[in-house]
């Protein structure tokens, strides 16, 4: 594998003790190995956010997300700075073809421009990724 980008979805998969996925767990593991894995501007956010409503609905405590969000500072994912400027274009067209919101279709366009492996539990973006020639990861 080339590059992996990874989402949200796939964060929480294997931060959350109560979400953990195989799937989610082997992109981990691919991360850590060094393969190189790129993230768009928003997904430490969204995944502070997803981490925030866990501990808010009692799923996690204060430690626990602590602890998570300190593994999301150090993993060794690299955040794309043309994100932002392709918002205006090829994110929203994929958004309008595909039916996602501009959230995903930045995953998407981000592994479609890198040529990257996208890891993700979301269905929908992974419907639009398979139709874009997106592989997903594991395959």
């Amino acid at each position: 594998m080339k590059a992996l980008v990874i989402d949200g979805s796939t964060a929480l998969g294997f931060l959350m003790q109560d979400e953990q996925h195989p799937d989610a767990l082997q992109s981990l593991a691919i991360i850590e190995s060094g393969t190189p894995t790129f993230v768009p501007a928003h997904w430490c956010v969204e995944v502070a956010n997803g981490l925030v409503m866990a501990e808010r609905r009692k799923r996690a405590s204060q430690a626990d997300i602590t602890e998570a969000l300190n593994l999301v500072a150090a993993l060794p994912v690299i955040e794309d700075d043309e994100t932002a400027r392709r918002v205006g274009s090829d994110t929203t067209a994929l958004a309008r073809q595909y039916g996602l919101t501009i959230y995903d279709a930045c995953y998407l366009e981000l592994a479609m421009r890198r040529g990257a492996s996208l890891a993700t539990s979301d269905h929908a973006l992974a419907k639009a990724a398979k139709a874009a020639g997106v592989a997903i990861f594991p395959n």
